[in-house]
C-alpha cells in the first residue's frame, strides 16, 4: 500500500530517504533489541513535544515505523504545520517492541529536523508580518535532504525559491565574473532561446541591478545591501522587475530589511542553521 503523504511530499523522496536513514542507522540489525527483549513483546509509545512548535514531518516518522514492520500501527494526533505547545500529544504507536525501538531514532531524527526547519522559518515568517515581501528558502540544505527541507519551509509559512539549478536561470557573481560582465551573460541567455525560465540576475549595487533590469533580466537578487540602499533599490525598479533581498538577514534585520518595499527575502539559515526540535516518544506496555 502507497504511504499516505500531504501534497509537496513525494513518495519516491520519502521512500529514499527512510531507507537510507536505517540502512545507516541499523546495518545488519539492532543486536540490542533483538538480544534484550523477547519477540513476542509489545509495546506502545506515545510520542509528544517537548517545546512549543511548528510540526513538519508526521507523515515521515509513521512510514519509518510501516517501513520497518507492517505489524506497526502509527496514529498522528496532530497535523503537519500546527503550532502545537510543549506537551502536546503528535502520534501515537504501537506493534512489536523490537521493530519500534529499531525504528525510534530515525523517525524521531527527521521529525526533529524537519519541525525544527518550520519552527524556525515560522520566526522569520512572523517577523515580518505586515510587510508585503514574501519569505524565500534557498538551496542550503543537508544534501539529500532538499525535498523534505523545503516541504518544511512551507510547514513554517514560506514559499519555495529554485528547488534546484534546472528551476531558473539565476546569474551570480562568478557567471558575471567567468562572462564578462552581466550584459554578457544576459546576451547568452537570449542566445539559448530557452521558453518559460525566469531569469534572475544577482546585483552588488545599484548601478548593476540598473544594467540587469536593461539586460532583461525578470528578477534581480540584490546581495547585502543595507536597508537605505534597498530602499533605493526598489524605487529605481519601478516595478518592472521582481526584486529579492538577500545575504546579511538573520532575526534581527529581516525586519527592516523587508520594510524596504522588497518583494521577496531570502534567507539560508531557515534550512542550513534550524536546530532540531526537543520531542519525545515515550513506552509503555502495549
Amino acid at each position: 500500500m502507497p504511504p499516505d503523504l500531504p501534497e509537496g511530499l513525494d513518495e519516491e523522496t520519502v521512500r529514499r530517504v527512510i531507507d537510507a536513514a536505517l540502512a545507516e542507522d541499523v546495518g545488519r540489525g539492532d543486536v540490542t533489541s533483538n538480544t534484550v527483549i523477547p519477540a513476542e513483546t509489545r509495546f506502545a509509545g506515545v510520542m509528544s513535544a517537548r517545546q512549543d512548535m511548528v510540526v513538519a514531518g508526521l507523515p515521515v516518522a509513521g512510514e519509518v515505523f510501516r517501513t520497518v514492520s507492517g505489524e506497526i500501527s502509527w496514529n498522528a494526533e496532530a497535523e503537519d504545520g500546527d503550532r502545537v505547545a510543549a506537551g502536546t500529544v503528535l502520534g501515537r504507536v504501537s506493534g512489536p517492541a523490537r521493530a519500534l525501538l529499531t525504528g525510534e531514532r530515525t523517525a524521531l531524527n527527521l521529525l526533529q529536523h524537519l519541525s525544527g526547519i518550520a519552527t524556525l522559518t515560522a520566526r522569520y515568517v512572523e517577523a515580518i508580518a505586515g510587510t508585503e515581501a514574501v519569505l524565500l528558502d534557498t538551496r542550503k540544505t543537508i544534501p539529500g535532504l532538499r525535498r523534505m527541507a523545503k516541504y518544511a519551509t512551507r510547514m513554517g509559512g514560506a514559499t519555495n525559491h529554485r528547488m534546484r539549478l534546472d528551476d531558473a536561470i539565476l546569474i551570480k557573481d562568478n557567471h558575471i565574473a567567468v562572462c564578462g560582465g552581466i550584459t554578457k551573460a544576459m546576451e547568452r541567455v537570449k542566445a539559448a532561446n530557452l521558453s518559460g525560465i525566469v531569469v534572475e540576475v544577482e546585483c552588488d549595487t545599484l548601478r548593476q541591478m540598473e544594467e540587469a533590469i536593461a539586460a532583461g533580466a525578470d528578477k534581480v537578487l540584490l546581495d547585502n545591501m543595507d536597508p537605505p540602499t534597498l530602499k533605493e533599490a526598489v524605487r529605481l525598479a519601478a516595478g518592472r522587475v521582481g526584486t529579492e533581498a538577500s545575504g546579511g538577514v538573520d532575526l534581527d534585520t529581516i525586519r527592516a530589511i523587508a520594510e524596504s518595499g522588497v518583494d521577496y527575502v531570502s534567507v539560508g539559515r531557515i534550512t542550513q542553521s534550524a536546530a532540531a526540535v526537543d520531542i519525545g516518544l515515550d513506552w509503555t506496555e502495549a
